[in-house]
């Protein structure tokens, strides 16, 4: 990964009282623009991706004493914006409505179309309709690996879940991504 600074070194200024507030600018810097897209590829919407993001950095900043370094710092702020992410997409959704339930991918391509004033079905439209059709977690470890290729263990890191489960939600999401292109194509 090539990083604008080092971990350690925002680390060093984020846990320096006098230096915190240098050392969030540059982990922004470092990794705002990543952790933006990460959460925009979960919600969909413009307007709930700023919102996760900027929730997720008051959480970065406001919890990072609670940061133990017993993982990479990456896996730390991904798992954050990923929480965030899902509780963005929870409470848009009805928060009695599970968000690996079939109206969030129809709700998500419904804002994708609006957000973006898409009139023509572009390989990239079949493709971003196709990944809105996956469940969550099939979508989360399938835009983890792809776009943001991180390795199964990442990925486990940031999820709580196994590296076996992550593997197989993956497959399933390759299968049904594929298949959808198939039916969909232009």
């Amino acid at each position: 990964m090539n990083n604008i600074a080092s971990d350690n070194e925002i680390i060093e200024l984020l846990r320096n009282e006098r230096e915190c507030e240098r050392g969030f600018r540059l982990l922004l810097k470092t990794y705002g623009n990543k952790l933006y897209w990460h959460i925009r590829r979960i919600v969909v919407s413009k307007e709930d991706a700023e919102d996760a993001m900027q929730e997720t950095s008051i959480k970065i900043f406001s919890k990072f004493d609670s940061f133990k370094g017993d993982s990479s710092l990456f896996t730390w702020l991904y798992t954050i914006a990923t929480n965030e992410a899902l509780q963005v997409l929870r409470c848009r959704c009805n928060l009695f409505q599970s968000v690996d339930s079939d109206g969030v991918g129809e709700r998500l391509r419904e804002t994708m179309y609006a957000e973006n004033d898409v009139d023509v079905k572009t390989a990239e439209v079949v493709f971003q309709e196709a990944l809105l059709t996956l469940p969550t977690q099939q979508r989360l470890a399938f835009n983890m690996r792809y776009y943001d290729e991180l390795s199964y263990e990442e990925i486990a890191e940031v999820t709580g879940k196994n590296v076996s489960t992550l593997k197989s939600n993956y497959h399933f999401a390759v299968e049904k991504i594929k298949k959808y292109i198939k039916e969909n194509a232009l």
